[in-house]
């Protein structure tokens, strides 16, 4: 993660999460806050009534990855907490799927650069 920084702190987290919009999708929700740096902030929470721990790890590494995916294409400076959504089976998990629903929420959001037509 190049430009990205992680959000470590729980007050970090409830500010992003208060005072940021929402988007939701079937297996992902994810909150977005602009923080005027020239930095994204990035906070990954699991449930702990999600699955057990070794689950739970699995699926932050799986959000982890869409996200490296997708950081060239994101503008920087906003602060983005993603969240495991409650009612999701954890271990039905697919890393396609949870790329393409994170690439929608980035799109709804309007935090994806434009690319360049040629």
């Amino acid at each position: 993660m190049k430009k990205t920084k992680m959000l470590k702190k729980n007050y970090e987290f409830r500010a992003v999460l208060s005072k940021g919009k929402f988007f939701a999708e079937k297996e992902i929700e994810i909150s977005i806050l602009k923080n005027n740096k020239n930095l994204n902030l990035l906070g990954i929470a699991v449930g702990t009534k999600n699955g057990k721990a070794f689950q739970r790890n699995r699926v932050k590494r799986i959000i982890r990855e869409c996200y490296t995916r997708l950081e060239g294409q994101v503008i920087e400076g906003y602060s983005i907490v993603i969240l495991m959504n409650k009612k999701f089976c954890i271990s039905d998990i697919k890393f396609s799927e949870v790329f393409i629903e994170m690439q929608k929420i980035f799109e709804k959001a309007g935090i994806l650069k434009e690319e360049e037509k040629i």
